[in-house]
């Protein structure tokens, strides 16, 4: 059946980093866009990152210069590296992947902590 795992989260101290990864699959169908999206306590999930089958990338602009999306198409697998993280950036972090045909998937999460 189709599976979004995601793995790399975890505790970090102010201005450090972590690389989140996402693999994708179980279907046969191609995916479009994948992305990653985040909900902190009390708040709604939101755009992180995305990134299309043919590398163009959006980024939340609390994000821009700080993280960045890539892909590996023969993988299936979409990767987030944070760097300079900030307090604001814990969160439960979510990949999604836009098959074509049988449509969207999201993942489990992973939490990701910045704290000193």
């Amino acid at each position: 059946q189709v599976q979004v795992v995601e793995s790399g989260g975890g505790l970090v101290q102010p201005g450090g980093s972590l690389r989140l990864s996402c693999a994708a699959s179980g279907s046969i169908f191609s995916i479009r866009t994948m992305g990653w999206y985040r909900q902190a306590p009390g708040k709604q999930r939101e755009l992180v990152a995305d990134i299309s089958s043919g590398g163009s990338t959006n980024y939340a602009d609390s994000v821009k210069g700080r993280f960045t999306i890539s892909r590996d198409n023969a993988k299936n697998t979409v990767y987030l590296q944070m760097n300079s993280l900030k307090p604001e950036d814990t969160a439960v972090y979510y990949c999604n992947a836009q098959w074509a045909v049988i449509g969207s998937y999201w993942g489990q999460g992973t939490q990701v902590t910045v704290s000193s």
